[in-house]
Formats: structure tokens, sequence, C-alpha cells
């Protein structure tokens, strides 16, 4: 193996290494991205519950606190199949 084929061979390692780091180091700038739009949006939902001096945990642990869960759940999946049959009628 000549001296030239070794340096060429070289050369393309590290020209698909510069490029595999160049991938990883775009998926990790999405990563944090994501990441920061989490953190921003439970810092805001933590804002407003300190705001209006709401605490979850002794709210959850007051009597009827199963029962309220579980209008929400009924409410929230009202609200969701209204969403789906408005949709489907201004698709349709």
């Amino acid at each position: 193996m000549s001296t030239s084929s070794t340096e060429s061979d070289q050369q393309q390692e590290i020209g698909r290494l510069r490029a595999r780091v160049a991938v990883l180091e775009h998926e990790l700038l999405e990563q944090a991205q994501r990441t920061a739009r989490i953190v921003a949006d439970a810092q805001e939902r933590t804002y407003w519950l300190d705001r209006w001096h709401l605490d979850l945990n002794a709210l959850m642990q007051r009597r009827g606190a199963s029962e309220a869960r579980s209008l929400v759940r009924l409410v929230r999946g009202a609200a969701r199949a209204a969403k789906r049959v408005k949709r489907a009628l201004l698709r349709g």
C-alpha cells in the first residue's frame, strides 16, 4: 500500500468523522432547544401557581380531589372530542 493511498484513506476517514461530528452537534443543539422550551413552559406554569398562591400538593390531598380530577378528565375529553368534530366539519 502506498503512502498516498494511506493518506487518502486517512483524509476520507477524517472527512467522515467531521461530518458525523457536525450531525451530532446539530442534534445536540436541537435537544437543547427542546429542553429550553420545556423548562420555559414549566417555569411559566410554576409562576402562575405561585402568583395565585396555589399549592397543588395540598390541593390534591383535600377531600374531593379525586372527584375533581375525574371531572377535569371528563371535561378535557369532551373538549378534545369537540375539536375532532370541528376539524372533521371544516375538512369535509
